[in-house]
This record gives structure tokens, C-alpha cells and sequence, in this order.
């Protein structure tokens, strides 16, 4: 699985487990978002930052591959076939 999704998964996980304690405890919606919100940050710097520097790295890998483009490649491909030696039909009248 990729290191994004455990990441994210936790992140929400945390989130939603703190939202649910407080609105159960009986606090404002909006205030319980907001106090799951920093306890979800909290706890997710505190104790998952190998996690978080695997979704480092794996940004990292991802700017360093060269981005692939099916459909620049389909069009080179086809202009490379129309120019062929001895084929006239690359040229304009």
C-alpha cells in the first residue's frame, strides 16, 4: 500500500475518532472539528513521522521520473512514419 494512502487513512482516522469522542461528550460540532482537527495534526507529528518521511521520499521519486505521455508518443511515432525516407507526403506543395 502506498505510503500516501496509510498516511491519509491514519490522518482521517484519528480525525474521526477525536470528532466522535467530542460530539458524543456534547461539544458544538464546529468546536469539536476544530480541536479533532489539532489533536489529528498532534498525534500525526508527533508519532508517525517515518510515515511521513516515506511520503517524502516518494514525492521525491515521483519529481525525479520522467513524466510519461502516451499521446506525445503516439503523435512522434505517427510524424516519424509520415516522414520516412522516400515518402513524399511529408513535403508541401
Amino acid at each position: 500500500m502506498s505510503p500516501w494512502i496509510r498516511y491519509t487513512l491514519l490522518r482521517l482516522g484519528i480525525f474521526g475518532a477525536g470528532l466522535g469522542l467530542l460530539l458524543a461528550a456534547g461539544i458544538d460540532w464546529w468546536w469539536a472539528a476544530i480541536i479533532a482537527t489539532v489533536i489529528s495534526m498532534t498525534v500525526s507529528y508527533i508519532f508517525f513521522s517515518s510515515l511521513r518521511d516515506a511520503v517524502a521520499l516518494d514525492l521525491a521519486a515521483r519529481r525525479e521520473r520522467p513524466p510519461v505521455d502516451d499521446d506525445a508518443a503516439a503523435e512522434d511515432s505517427a510524424a516519424e512514419e509520415a516522414a520516412a525516407p522516400g515518402d513524399d507526403s511529408s513535403r508541401h506543395p
